[in-house]
């Protein structure tokens, strides 16, 4: 597996209609240039241009409609959808959004029972329209359970909706607005679509100083009727929860895109800059840091695409994707974080400078982790899975690269919210038996000081409820499924044993990290402690390993690409 250069990528994967939109979104980016990119983005421009290309080439129609609702050849197909999400993060985080937005604010239209939006939402998106998630509110965040947003009866198949919601993307100019509230005399959860030329709807302000436009808006008694109803109770609950589960999906890949041109440039930079009559990538720090970045990018893209075949093949019976969804939204982008950090250290000041790409992905890099839900909410759901993963596994066929070009219907009908901790998985040792190597050797077995942690000093009452201890239990587990999905897709993807142990390198060392966290907690107790020492290890240094990526992976990148001026 590779990194993006948007220059030489041919989509190979990819159906020849979606090779030429990756391709045809690529060229107007390129057409555009980074000058103009960054001109805009410091000028906070509404991007009218991106939004008329993708409405001239039908490109949110093409990639959004289920077949039911499009001509026929339209299809949401998640790994096509990834490489799109990859493409936008790495020419700017705006122009991902509006796409984001509008996966989201189609994801309770998609689910709803009202065939006539559908069929209204499909002409719409045909159309070149842009769709709003009005979900979260200003005094309550997305806590649902509070929400204020109240429909009210005022005759038979008849509504008035009023009610705020606050940090919408695309509700200035969303074609339809998937709003969340409650019906005002039963507290009953109700999805409605409302639109954003209504003379009842408010159009606030735009709550951040960016491209982007995150509006808080109002509903003033907004006429609503039986057909613009999308769900009610507990299927509107589960809409509002499924939706979140589509599209958090993919903030993981708007990291990859982001982190890639960064990578680039970074290296780029570097390998030009002389200090000390010296080259930067001379420096053998530098190298370090170089390499670490990689490998971790590299993690990302691999954990990431193994991620997108399970949630392809989900199904009633299996729904291992929960576990796998919240990681890409939770430790592909924080892994983001680190790579950019990374990058920085070496390059600098030039970080700062307005012309260059980094500018931007500094800032925006700190978003991903941010949205759709904080790392903490998604870690909360991610300890749920953990006693069965480790101590209950089941059988399940095996699951292939999923890039064939077919419809992800069961998205749309993933079914109730609630039994996360009944979901069981395949054993994991499995995919740690894929490879043998030094570092990986060191990894498993703290992953088995991990479950002889949990056996035997499993956390007690009072630890249960420290969220603090939970969230650093729940980084350890989180790394073993994590390079559970890296072993194998490194294996479908051919993903050599050298990047591989070197990926296990920082592994092992993140792994020590969080053991160290709970040995320093202050309710851990003799025995936690000393199984977390049993946690805390050193990779194993290969001088000639490390020598190699560096020479044929991480410097052979340092003239692969540069941005059109």
């Amino acid at each position: 597996m590779n990194l993006l250069n948007p220059k030489t990528e041919a989509f190979a994967h990819l159906d020849a209609t979606s090779r030429d939109i990756m391709q045809k979104t690529i060229a107007f980016f390129e057409q555009k240039g980074k000058a103009a990119v960054k001109h805009d983005d410091h000028e906070r421009i509404w991007y009218a241009d991106f939004l008329e290309f993708v409405k001239n080439n039908r490109v949110f129609s093409q990639l959004l409609t289920p077949p039911a609702y499009g001509d026929g050849r339209t299809r949401w197909d998640t790994c096509r959808n990834c490489d799109f999400n990859e493409i936008l993060g790495f020419y700017g985080l705006p122009y991902w959004y509006t796409w984001q937005v509008t996966i989201l604010g189609l994801g309770p239209i998609w689910m709803s029972p009202n065939e006539a939006i559908k069929r209204q939402t499909g002409r719409l998106l045909e159309e070149g329209g842009i769709f709003a998630f009005g979900l979260s509110e200003k005094e309550h965040g997305a806590d649902l359970y509070s929400s204020e947003m109240t429909l009210t009866e005022i005759a038979d198949g008849d509504y008035r909706a009023d009610g705020g919601k606050y940090y919408i993307g695309n509700a200035n100019k969303a074609a339809l607005v998937s709003t969340f509230g409650k019906m005002a005399d039963s507290d009953e959860y109700v999805f409605f679509a409302v639109r954003t030329d209504h003379p009842n709807y408010e159009l606030v302000k735009n709550v951040v100083n960016s491209q982007s436009y995150v509006a808080e808006y109002a509903l003033h008694s907004y006429p609503i009727r039986k057909e613009d109803i999308l769900s009610r109770g507990q299927d509107a609950w589960d809409s509002a929860l499924n939706t979140i589960n589509v599209g958090k999906f993919n903030l993981g890949w708007a990291s990859i895109g982001i982190c890639t041109h960064a990578f680039y440039e970074g290296i780029r930079h570097a390998s030009r800059r002389r200090l000390y009559n010296r080259y930067v990538t001379d420096f053998p720090h530098v190298r370090m840091l170089l390499v670490d970045a990689y490998t971790r990018l590299l993690a990302m893209k691999l954990f990431a695409t193994r991620a997108s075949d399970y949630m392809r093949s989900a199904s009633e019976s299996d729904r291992r994707y929960l576990l796998y969804n919240p990681m890409v939204k939770m430790k592909v982008t924080t892994q983001g974080e680190e790579v950019i950090n990374l990058i920085w250290d070496v390059i600098a000041a030039k970080g700062f400078e307005k012309d260059t790409y980094f500018e931007m992905a500094a800032r925006d890099i700190r978003a991903l982790p941010k949205l759709e839900g904080t790392v903490h909410v998604n870690m909360a759901l991610i300890i749920k899975f953990m006693a069965n993963y480790f101590f209950n596994p089941d059988t399940f066929p095996e699951i292939p690269r999923r890039d064939d070009p077919k419809h992800d219907e069961f998205l749309f009908r993933q079914g109730p919210t609630r039994g996360l901790g009944k979901i069981r998985f395949h054993d994991f040792h499995l995919a740690y038996g894929l490879y043998d190597s030094p570092n990986l050797a060191i990894f498993r077995k703290q992953i088995e000081a991990l479950r002889t942690f949990l056996m035997q000093a499993t956390p007690d009452a009072g630890q249960a409820k420290d969220i603090d201890f939970l969230l650093s239990l729940g980084e350890l587990f989180t790394l073993v499924a994590y390079g559970q999905l890296i072993l194998e897709s490194a294996n479908i993807h051919g993903t050599s044993i050298d990047i591989t142990d070197q990926i296990f390198d920082f592994m092992i060392r993140d792994f020590s990290k969080f053991a160290l966290q709970i040995y320093s907690k202050p309710s851990s107790t003799e025995i936690q402690m000393k199984l977390c020492l049993e946690m805390i290890q050193k990779p194993l240094t290969d001088p000639t390993r490390f020598e190699r990526v560096w020479n044929e992976h991480v410097l052979a990148l340092k003239d692969a690409y540069e941005m059109n001026p």
